[in-house]
């Protein structure tokens, strides 16, 4: 599980930083994208299994 202000990287090839812990997830600051997925505005809601 991550950790509030932890870097994770998910979907191959992008990171984020944690900036909001729940029970089954995390929210997640995308600061690198080294892929084509686009994502509406900065943030991102991960799942603690897809990390």
């Amino acid at each position: 599980m991550a950790e509030l202000g932890e870097y994770i990287f998910f979907k191959n090839g992008i990171k984020g930083l944690v900036e909001k812990f729940n029970q089954n997830s995390v929210i997640a600051n995308i600061s690198e994208n080294n892929k084509e997925l686009q994502f509406e505005g900065k943030r991102t809601v991960v799942a603690h299994k897809k990390l």
